[in-house]
């Protein structure tokens, strides 16, 4: 028996944004029966607004989040084995990129799973692409920590590297601390450091913003408390 495939299913970035889903993604959605996810409660949601022409009764959710036992994730590609195809969906954006999915991936490389990614909305692409820094080197670090001086200690790290390499250095906050990291970033970042805030990226409250740490000094901050956003910077160095 041949098995199936797992497919990287991208989700809207947030509510009222299932346009951003490409027709073909749709399609593909609408023909699996296996679904996991890191919340099943969205990935229902989601589902829902797409226009399933399945009942939800036919459809299999298993959840894949930082509270899943390791054991269990061989499980949920027992449907793959069986000849059946899988989708593997994130909260928002692309699995497997800041998304616990990509164990899922990994494992899939392992157990001889073919792994079909899909295109749709990066959150972490679309900032690069909107910041107007440098997009042929660049750096995701995820999120840096939240106790202050290690997160001294790393923003001055980065900056350096983003000096040293022209790289720009890419970064997420937990949403409620948006606003906290931001005063911090401006305040220990240099002057002349081009900064990018991009909060609710594809939707109708899209903000996107680069200008030297400088000139956000100067003006009122934008209100990023739990908005999902994206932040960038990149250094200056002699060379520029």
């Amino acid at each position: 028996m041949a098995k199936g495939k797992l497919y990287l299913i991208p989700s809207p970035l947030g509510a009222d944004a299932v346009q951003t889903i490409p027709g073909y993604v749709v399609e593909i959605l609408h023909q699996l029966d296996y679904f996991i996810a890191e919340r099943a409660k969205t990935a229902r949601h989601f589902i829902k607004a797409t226009g399933p022409v399945k009942p939800f009764a036919e459809l299999h959710f298993e959840e894949l989040n930082k509270r899943t036992p390791p054991e269990e994730w061989h499980t949920f590609l027992a449907p793959a084995k069986q000849g059946h195809n899988i989708g593997l969906l994130s909260e928002a954006g692309c699995p497997g990129v800041a998304d616990p999915g990509a164990q899922i991936v990994e494992l899939a490389h392992r157990e001889g799973i073919e792994v079909v990614p899909l295109v749709g909305p990066s959150s972490i692409l679309l900032a690069l692409m909107a910041s107007g820094l440098n997009g042929q080197s660049f750096a995701f670090n995820g999120y840096l920590p939240a106790k202050k001086p290690e997160l001294i200690r790393r923003l001055k790290k980065l900056e350096q590297q983003s000096a040293r390499w022209r790289q720009t250095q890419i970064l997420i906050e937990t949403p409620y601390r948006n606003n906290g990291f931001v005063t911090e970033a401006l305040q220990q970042l240099q002057d002349r450091t081009q900064f990018c805030i991009a909060a609710d990226l594809t939707l109708s409250t899209e903000f996107i913003k680069t200008q030297s740490v400088q000139q956000w000094k100067q003006q009122k901050l934008p209100d990023l408390h739990k908005r999902p956003a994206i932040f960038l910077f990149q250094a200056w160095s002699i060379e520029r």
